[in-house]
């Protein structure tokens, strides 16, 4: 993944609201809380569909192979991963792994 992408990603956090903020950081404390568990699991799933609601909502519309993408970025690229990561070590794993199986599950 190139610096631009980095770079728009932090630029977009920042701009984002106090409430926003607040929404991803929640989502991400969720997450880290459950990734030990099988990305898959229902519990799982619940909570990454908040993630890609939320970045629906407030990064404009990431189709479902674009999520499943990113998702793949987060791993790909050690910037994203030192990021998630500081949630709970392995986060960005889980995420991409659930992130995955949320897009592949949800194709029509």
């Amino acid at each position: 993944m190139g610096d631009n992408a980095v770079d728009e990603s932090k630029a977009k956090v920042a701009g984002m609201s106090k409430d926003a903020q607040k929404v991803v950081s929640e989502i991400y404390l969720k997450l880290a809380s459950i990734r030990n568990a099988s990305p898959k699991s229902e519990e799982a799933q619940e909570a990454i569909k908040e993630w890609y609601d939320c970045l629906n909502n407030n990064f404009g519309t990431y189709s479902l192979d674009a999520f499943k993408g990113l998702g793949q970025m987060y791993v790909d690229d050690q910037r994203f991963t030192k990021n998630i990561d500081q949630y709970g070590e392995g986060l960005a794993k889980f995420m991409c792994d659930a992130m995955g199986h949320f897009a592949d599950s949800n194709k029509n």
